[in-house]
Parts: C-alpha cells; structure tokens; sequence
C-alpha cells in the first residue's frame, strides 16, 4: 500500500453467525462461525476538546487497506478452510480475545440480546457508541452481514430515538434500542442502549466490511445521542473488579492477536507503567508536547514552540497548535497527525513525504522517535514506525496526515506499548510491550 498525501481508510465489519448454548449453570454461552471477508471504512465525529481547541475535530476510525483483488480473494479462501473446522472461542471470566488482521485492525465478539446474539466488533477506544446492524435494515450492507433480530431477545426495549452518524468514508443511520450486552463470560451490561443500523452505505459492504459493528471504549461525553458509553455503564452497573482496562495489542509478524482484560491488567507491567493524565471526559486523549528524533534538538511537532513576535506571547492559532491532544486509539490502524509536522519527519529520514515510501537498506541506519505524551517520552525504534511489504519489498511510514490539532496514536503506537485505561482516575498507564 502507498501512502497518500491526503486519505481517509478505516474500519471494518465481520460477518458471524451464532449458535447459543447454556452452560451447566444456565448462562448462555456462544458458539460462532466466522465468514469475515476485509474491507475498509472510516469515521468522523465532531465535538470540542477545551477552550485551547477552536472548532470542530475528527475522532477518526482509520484503518490503512492495502489488499489487492487477488490477495483479498486468497484471504478469504483461507478464511474459509479455518471455519469449517472452527469452534467455539474460548471466553475467560474478563477477557475479551481480539483477532489481530495483518495489523490493520483488530475484532472481538460481543452478544447482544437474550439469548445472546453474536456479532463481531471493533472495540474502539476512539468512540463510545455501540452499533449493530438491525434486521429492518435493507441496505446491501446490512443484508451481507449479522442483523439483530429484536423479537429474538426477551430483554429488547425499543426507544424512539433514532441516531446517524457520518464517517469519513461512510454513513450509517439507526434506531436506538436497550438490551445486555455481553462482552465476556462474567462482563454483562444489563441495560446497555445501542443502535440498529437502518441505513449503511456502499461502504460496509463486502467484501471490503469486515466486522459488524463497532464497541466505543470512550467517556459518554463523547457518545452520539447523548448514550451512556459501554464503559460508563461497567462502572454504574458495577460489573467491573475495578473501574480500568487493559489492552494488549500484538504484531502480525509475531503471529500475535490481542486482548482486553476488563477490570484488571496484566500485572506483570506494573512496575513498568508511566501515567499521564487524560484530557477531557471525551475520549482517551492526552496532551502532546513534542516529537524528538534520536539525541537531535529539534522539536518535530509543528507550532509547539510558535510564539507571536508582536506580543511575546501565543496568538489564538498559534495557542490551538502549541496545545495539541494525542487520541490513543485501537480502532485506527496508522499514526495521524497535521502535515507539517509529519512531512518534516519524513524528510528528517528520507522518506517521501507524499508517498511515504523509504527505501529498505536505510532502515539500519534510522534512529528511533520520540513522542512526548502528557509531559514523558515514548519511544518507537524505527521497525516499529517503519511498515516493510516483504510481498513487494517496499518499506514506508506509518503515519498520515489528517489532522491540524488532534493526533491519533493508532495500532503501530499501540503494539509498541501495552496501556491501561484507568476509568476512575482518567489516566492512562503505558509500559513497553514485551515481545
């Protein structure tokens, strides 16, 4: 895949069917098959991040697409073999398992109703609503994938509120409904609303789509439609141990998946966890200061240090630059920030700044970045911000230009380190992942 200047890619479905089993003390547990084909989309939210941000910002779901005809024919031919001997998978008490696809994205299960309805997700911690396609749904998209089915569930409440909302290269309407949510064996939200796509456009359809909803792991401050978030929820239904959540993202090239532990994390880290302080009661979002490239002084990060000659002190622009936020988030397969500042880095090491594209036998010689997040330092080697095809040979960034203000640490940041997400204190703990 090339990268270009200006693109928006993001996330995607799974299509899964379900059989729903009782356990030996009456719980439901699921069976599924998997008939997930890859696919692209992506999605904007509008809000304001404090005073020092003016305007509107993307909460982008961006997810990099780089698979020819031909190698998305071969995928899901693959697909296909591993499901006909596929069973079911195995859920821990607090542990939802994610499957890692060529590190463009990763997906779990949720069900949803009584008895429980299967469906595929991303769990994002970009956004904090909850879809599903609904069964009155006609749209292709809606047709290829798992519908809710609302008189399959004795729990269903239906509600008069109807919800949209416009991603970057899609559109999805619904209705909002109440219903349980599970998330793992012993997680279950009992009265968690969601929404139940009406309307999805040419965009999540197969074979691009990949999953079938999304999970936000975001505040409800963030929610379209004034929701409760699934993670508020946890915390007012008291179904977690403690109000935090860990998340372990591996590489593809590790054979690795994924996990979320809710209500606990890998306490193997602990010692290793540098905090910083979340901005807002939006998203998991913190302050960024800077971007440093091996022992050099310069700070990469365009207009931190931008100071009006006239008045010596920041203009309201320059303020908005100097005051930039950094999203972490799962559900976006790049890093993402303002061009500047990303073009500069990417001349800094002898990538083309359209293109992203670096030759290969540099790489040895690349020094790693630094991202100054919440006032610490976080460290990328150049493997880790260095995507290399051994298909084609070609060795580009990982990062895209596409926003002014908001930076997004998608999944190379997020494979880098394994993170914490403290509900209650509103900070976020970060530890250099293990391989």
């Amino acid at each position: 895949m090339k990268l270009a200047s200006v693109a928006i890619a993001a996330v995607f479905h799974t299509a899964v069917c379900a059989v729903v089993k009782l356990d030996s003390d009456g719980t439901p547990e699921l069976e599924f098959e998997d008939l997930t084909v890859v696919g692209q989309t992506g999605a904007k939210i509008h809000t304001t991040f404090g005073d020092d941000v003016r305007g509107d910002f993307k909460i982008p779901l961006y997810l990099k697409d780089g698979l020819d005809p031909e190698s998305k024919r071969q995928r899901r031919a693959e697909r296909s073999r591993k499901m006909k001997s596929f069973t079911e998978q195995p859920l821990s008490n607090n542990t939802a398992i994610l499957t890692n696809v060529k590190d463009y994205y990763y997906y779990g299960y949720i069900g949803v109703g009584n008895p429980p309805q299967k469906f595929s997700v991303v769990f994002d911690t970009g956004s904090s609503n909850v879809w599903v396609p609904g069964e009155a749904c006609i749209s292709d998209a809606c047709n290829e994938h798992r519908q809710f089915k609302n008189a399959g569930s004795t729990t269903f409440q239906p509600s008069p509120q109807k919800i949209q909302i416009q991603y970057g290269t899609g559109f999805i309407a619904g209705d909002v409904g109440t219903d349980t949510v599970q998330v793992s064996k012993s997680l279950v939200l009992r009265n968690q609303s969601f929404a139940m796509t009406s309307q999805e456009d040419k965009t999540f359809e197969l074979p691009r789509s990949q999953f079938d909803g999304l999970f936000g792991l975001g505040f409800t401050g963030g929610a379209e439609g004034n929701i409760r978030s699934p993670v508020d929820s946890m915390v007012q239904e008291n179904v977690l141990k403690s109000p935090l959540f860990g998340i372990k993202l591996r590489r593809d090239s590790l054979s690795g998946n994924g996990e979320i532990t809710f209500g606990s994390y890998d306490t193997s880290y602990t010692n290793n966890l540098e905090w910083i302080g979340v901005y807002g009661n939006i998203f998991w979002a913190t302050t960024m200061e800077g971007i440093l490239y091996g022992d050099e002084p310069q700070n990469y990060l365009y207009g931190a240090d931008k100071v009006s000659a006239a008045s010596g002190v920041l203009a309201a622009e320059e303020k908005a630059r100097a005051s930039r936020k950094a999203l972490l988030d799962t559900g976006s397969s790049l890093i993402y920030g303002d061009p500047f500042s990303l073009a500069a880095m990417s001349t800094r090491i002898g990538a083309n700044p359209l293109t992203g594209e670096i030759p290969c036998p540099v790489l040895a010689s690349l020094k790693p970045f630094h991202f100054v997040l919440g006032g610490k330092r976080f460290t990328m080697q150049p493997e880790e911000y260095i995507f290399h095809d051994p298909a084609t040979g070609i060795c580009e960034v990982q990062w895209m230009p596409v926003s002014d203000y908001l930076w997004i640490m998608g999944i190379p940041f997020l494979q880098t380190y394994y993170t914490v997400y403290d509900i209650k204190d509103h900070r976020i703990g970060l530890a250099r992942m293990r391989q």
